[in-house]
């Protein structure tokens, strides 16, 4: 069973820009979304995926994340529930590891959340100079609720 372990943090400023090594854009939507899981379809660049994640418990959950042909993942996007999140991905390298920075764009006023996969619990990371305050715990900051945010903004 795959888990993911994830740390999540606002972002202070833009210095991330000046050290990404690489972005993408990312359109996503939720064709579920309840507390106990949710079902997410992807499209990044010319690539589709499905990916179901179980409950949050602390920074771990279950995920599983699978390609799809991107044409149906576009056709999936049309089915989710509420609106669409759009995204630039940075990918930033800091301290042996690579964080990923996302830009939401779109909504009424800005927001970015550095994340940090890690490879097991307890890992220790060193923090880059562009992160503030953590969120990993805060729903508000779930990507399946920052979805209400932009269709909120309709």
């Amino acid at each position: 069973m795959a888990k993911e372990i994830e740390h999540k943090y606002l972002v202070a400023d833009d210095s991330y820009k000046a050290m990404q090594t690489s972005e993408c854009r990312i359109e996503q939507g939720y064709l579920c979304r309840e507390p106990e899981r949710t079902v997410r379809v992807r499209v990044v660049g010319d690539r589709g995926f499905i990916t179901v994640k179980g409950i949050t418990v602390g920074d771990v959950r279950d995920e599983f994340e699978y390609p799809v042909p991107v044409d149906d993942a576009r056709a999936m996007l049309a089915m989710c529930v509420g609106a669409v999140v759009r995204k630039v991905r940075h990918y930033v390298p800091f301290g042996g590891n690579v964080w990923e920075v996302d830009e939401f764009i779109g909504l009424p006023e800005p927001l970015v959340v550095a994340e940090i996969e890690l490879p097991s619990l307890g890992h220790s990371y060193e923090l880059p100079p562009f992160v503030g305050r953590q969120v990993t715990d805060d729903p508000r900051y779930f990507n399946s609720n920052i979805m209400l945010m932009y269709a909120d903004n309709k």
